[in-house]
């Protein structure tokens, strides 16, 4: 994680800054300086789950004092602000699924709600890992003088949902009763922050009755860190992981700076719709006033929540499968043939998701959730008639006409073009 930080103060950016052309970015100047940073600018870190160190069970996350006026790279290369005169995400309830929720730096005040504390998981108002927190603060949190930072939906709310112990674990059954209390809480987007190696009927159930109800399920198609073996030798290969091998799920990979797979990013050994950025971004925790970085798929996954708040306020009669369809294809294409193995649609583009008008049929939901198509479904062919049947009707349109005028030109020549005198028989009796 030191890594991490040292990283992270480097791609902080003036504020107005442009990293590269990404999704929402536009040009813009860039700001005076340099926007590299010394190491005493770096941030701590957050993790998905907390280690033991020297033996003794870990503490929790300890609180920052680091700020910045910067502009993180994320911010800069999605550019949410674009959206945000026609949407903040307000109306639509996010759940984030994971270590809880604390509001440590005020900006989801007002906006916060805590789901009942599950058996077997952490009290969802007390974020002893701070990942939660984190991810909360990238979807939501509100802008505040001196900084670039802000959650891309700064107008949505979050429920906490705690589905982990005070180290971050989890279990198939424990997350399937998150995802379930989510829903029931009426959250339209479930932001699922854990990785499981594997599910369970329970998970799976509680999959598809989510969806069922209208809940958009993001979460990691990977884990953030590859665990490391005790004799040195090489991992086994990637594995998918839970919930996001579901296919009812959209599984989101974490991107690099420019968009752009960095070097030791986790492979991913499943399927992956939608990628967004994930590594060495910033945050706040659930402690202090300062940020935090992170890196990984599950901090990616956060960005496609946000985005899914946007575009959903904007269009908030949008069924779950028209959401998903509508991320897919509003995607900032980074890979060839889709679904691309690696990017899987692109990168999420909350201004694209939320202000293009996509051509599906008005009625017809959309397919892509099912089949994985790239563009939206065709017309279907009993909706209009075909060439042949068209040009066949012109042809009878054009003999008809002619047959007319063979009958009206003559007779209109013989009267002088005078209308036929009152009383008299008509013309074409």
């Amino acid at each position: 994680m030191a890594t991490v930080a040292v990283l992270a103060g480097a791609l902080l950016l003036p504020t107005g800054a442009a990293l590269a052309s990404g999704p929402g970015a536009s040009p813009s100047p860039s700001g005076s300086g340099s926007s590299s940073a010394s190491s005493d600018d770096t941030l701590p870190g957050v993790t998905q789950l907390l280690t033991s160190q020297n033996g003794q069970a870990p503490s929790c996350l300890t609180p920052s004092t680091k700020n910045t006026q910067a502009t993180p790279w994320p911010q800069t290369f999605l550019r949410p602000d674009q959206a945000w005169q026609l949407s903040q995400g307000a109306g639509v309830t996010v759940a984030v699924l994971g270590s809880g929720v604390s509001d440590g730096a005020g900006l989801l005040s007002g906006r916060l709600d805590d789901a009942p504390k599950l058996p077997g998981g952490g009290d969802p108002a007390h974020d002893c890992v701070g990942h939660g927190s984190f991810l909360a603060g990238l979807i939501a949190a509100a802008p505040r003088g001196g900084t670039g930072f802000a959650g891309l939906a700064p107008g949505a709310r979050i429920l906490a949902v705690g589905v982990t112990d005070n180290t971050g674990a989890s279990s198939p059954d424990l997350l399937a009763k998150g995802i379930r209390a989510a829903s029931d809480k009426g959250a339209r987007v479930i932001d699922v922050g854990v990785t499981l190696p594997g599910g369970s009927d329970a998970l799976a159930a509680a999959v598809h009755d989510a969806v069922g109800k209208g809940a958009l399920i993001v979460a990691p198609a990977a884990v953030d860190t590859v665990p490391q073996t005790q004799d040195g030798s090489s991992p086994p290969p990637p594995a998918p992981v839970y919930p996001a091998a579901y296919p009812e799920v959209l599984a989101v990979r974490d991107l690099g700076p420019g968009g752009t797979l960095t070097q030791g990013s986790t492979p991913v050994g499943g399927r992956v719709d939608l990628a967004a950025p994930g590594d060495a971004v910033m945050s706040v925790g659930p402690a202090g006033s300062g940020y935090y970085t992170g890196a990984g798929a599950s901090f990616a996954t956060a960005f496609v929540a946000g985005s899914a708040a946007l575009a959903l306020s904007y269009r908030p009669d949008q069924t779950e499968a028209q959401l998903a369809h509508r991320l897919e294809a509003t995607a900032y294409r980074l890979g060839g043939a889709l679904p691309d193995p690696q990017f899987g649609y692109g990168s999420v583009d909350p201004v694209a998701a939320v202000t293009t008008v996509l051509p599906t049929p008005s009625g017809a939901a959309p397919t892509v959730r099912a089949a994985k198509l790239a563009m939206p479904p065709a017309r279907p062919a009993s909706s209009a008639p075909s060439t042949a049947v068209t040009v066949a009707l012109a042809a009878l349109a054009v003999i008809a006409l002619a047959a007319l005028a063979a009958v009206v030109v003559p007779r209109g020549r013989a009267r002088g073009w005078q209308p036929p005198q009152r009383g008299t028989q008509r013309e074409f009796g």
